[in-house]
């Protein structure tokens, strides 16, 4: 209920400002394959990959009795309760996301003012008079570790939402599920309100001469991929003050150019956090961790964001955690904690789960 009141309210946000500035609601992933499509394909194949695997090794081999397995697998794992859990969430999640990635196309329009010049002030105070990016350039090297931290920062747009896909559908317990999943959406909320505050566009724009002697990698493409796109979208001032190039209604575009706090440090904070409160798997943690430390590098490395952008993150992710633990009813008094609420796999719905980390 929590998690689908977020996705509400930033649908309504992005629905006020699209009629009071006149701007177009857009599918923000959907110029290619629309999302009518997209999702569908997507939810089909974990459906798929959490059911079929199972009835294979149920029938082992045995070919004609698979049909019977694989309706077995789907009455044990898909009941009614998972089944709503798994579609709302899903819908809460992409509401969010959909409404996240218009609202942040809109910010230009909103809030003209860019930050940049003030945020590297306060980045080269904290490091002591140095540009962190290239401090990084220094330590690092700018040739193959620019493809390492390029894998980095791609391998996360991928992570994302197949971690949604494991929280909703792979996932037998619904407080660890419903607790992430909102997490992740107030995210995108606390992402946006701090787009429209602080409006910025990141070193590798603001200041781009320092990111010249990068190795080329597909970060790099990127990079001038979505500058070319925010050009379609937003009008650019020109000679004599007048606006020329981006139209927000000539194109199914939307401009993805903002910088503070760092989305991709924020939600790698909030996986860290989830993983850490549910007690997860060692190994489970320590990679998140490891991941987290490797974002940050890598975001600042290629100028996506300032490192006061990834401190913001960090506090971002940490307060979407502890909202949606309080949100989702996921705490003993003010402290998040999970609570126990019984698996899919209990016969009786009642029935408390010795093991809450579980996942099948």
């Amino acid at each position: 209920m929590f998690g689908g009141a977020c996705a509400l309210a930033l649908a309504l946000a992005t629905w006020f400002v699209s009629a009071v500035e006149d701007l177009p609601i857009r599918d923000p992933d959907g110029v290619v394959v629309p999302a009518y499509l997209q999702i569908p394909a997507i939810v089909g194949f974990a459906w798929l990959l959490d059911v079929l695997p199972r009835a294979l090794l149920r029938s082992r081999h045995d070919w004609p009795s698979l049909r019977a397995h694989f309706g077995e697998v789907v009455r044990e794992r898909w009941n009614r309760r998972h089944t709503i859990f798994a579609l709302s969430g899903l819908a809460t999640w992409y509401v969010s996301y959909a409404a996240f990635r218009n609202l942040k196309s809109y910010v230009p329009f909103v809030n003209g003012r860019i930050w940049d010049d003030t945020l590297e002030r306060i980045d080269h105070a904290l490091w002591l008079g140095n540009d962190p990016a290239n401090v990084l350039h220094t330590v690092f090297g700018t040739t193959w570790m620019a493809e390492v931290f390029s894998a980095v920062y791609v391998t996360w747009i991928v992570m994302v939402p197949a971690s949604i896909a494991i929280a909703l559908i792979f996932t037998r317990h619904p407080a660890a599920g419903s607790w992430y999943v909102t997490a992740i959406s107030l995210c995108w909320g606390l992402g946006a309100l701090g787009y429209f505050l602080l409006p910025t566009l990141g070193p590798a724009y603001s200041e781009p001469g320092d990111f010249t002697d990068l190795t080329h990698t597909y970060t790099s493409t990127l990079i001038t991929d979505l500058m070319d796109d925010r050009k379609l979208v937003v009008p650019m001032p020109y000679g004599n003050g007048v606006d020329m190039g981006g139209d927000p209604h000539a194109t199914h575009l939307v401009q993805t150019i903002a910088a503070f706090p760092s989305l991709h440090v924020g939600i790698m904070m909030t996986i860290c956090l989830f993983l850490t409160l549910i007690a997860a798997a060692r190994w489970m943690r320590i990679a998140a961790w490891a991941y987290l430390v490797l974002t940050i590098l890598a975001t600042i490395y290629f100028g996506w964001h300032f490192s006061v952008d990834a401190l913001g993150g960090m506090v971002l992710g940490g307060l979407a955690v502890y909202v949606a633990a309080l949100g989702t009813g996921n705490h003993v008094g003010w402290v998040p904690r999970l609570v126990d609420r019984g698996t899919y796999d209990d016969v009786d719905e009642a029935q408390p789960s010795a093991d809450l980390s579980r996942t099948a």
